[in-house]
């Protein structure tokens, strides 16, 4: 297994971020996390946490490493609403969150990535990208850019860094409560998987931990789909 290596989460306080933190850590490495609120992070050892806002502030270069050997974006959204309603502002700022953070957080570090043995990049994209889905028109819109981004960094910056994602369907976070805040909600949703359940933080982590490892060395441009098969087969 590989340890002792340093890693840059974006959003990392809570949900499917603070379990890959404790994976991450739990494994031997350091965890560097940039987020609006610490959480339980400043409990955790071999953890440095930093303030930010990804839609306000200016990326802190300052607390990068000289060589950085992963990358992972996880600020999302989940705005389920009718398309006529939304206005083109809200897209804007659905793009802005999803995928231009994450453009940013990774221009901003591409120079320490490129330093550390093989990088790692790691987005998140959803099921709603591949599956047409009403109500999700913003998110998917805004999703599906980040899916073409991983391709194509993917092709630009092998084979010094890989690029790859996730496509999870609903997962059980702090991010979705209100999607699963009751047990009619929460058993509807599992009956749309043909799993039968939905997703826990600790699955998409580990899928994450894996594709920042070097287990998954031969990886990259790949979008992966941690979605209970939903994207796959009519349950």
């Amino acid at each position: 297994m590989d340890t002792g290596k340093t890693y840059l989460l974006i959003g990392g306080s809570h949900g499917i971020g603070l379990a890959l933190v404790q994976k991450l850590t739990a494994q031997g490495h350091q965890v560097i996390v940039l987020s609006r609120t610490p959480g339980v992070l400043q409990d955790l050892p071999n953890v440095t946490h930093h303030t930010f806002d990804v839609l306000h502030d200016n990326f802190p270069t300052e607390v990068l490493p000289a060589d950085l050997h992963g990358l992972v974006y996880l600020p999302g959204t989940i705005n389920l609403r009718g398309f006529a309603s939304i206005k083109p502002e809200q897209f804007r700022e659905e793009l802005e969150i999803n995928c231009i953070g994450a453009i940013r957080c990774i221009q901003a570090s591409l120079k320490a990535l490129k330093q550390g043995s093989v990088g790692s990049i790691v987005l998140f994209s959803t099921v709603a990208v591949g599956v047409g889905m009403p109500f999700h028109s913003s998110i998917a819109a805004a999703k599906g850019a980040v899916e073409g981004l991983t391709r194509a960094l993917a092709a630009e910056l092998a084979p010094v860094i890989r690029v790859n994602c996730i496509a999870p369907s609903l997962t059980d976070t702090p991010l979705a409560e209100k999607l699963l805040n009751t047990l009619e909600k929460r058993e509807a949703s599992a009956q749309r998987h043909p799993l039968k359940r939905v997703g826990t933080s600790e699955e998409i982590a580990a899928l994450a931990a894996f594709l920042l490892s070097e287990d998954a060395a031969w990886m990259t441009g790949q979008v992966l789909h941690a979605d209970g098969g939903m994207s796959a087969i009519k349950s």
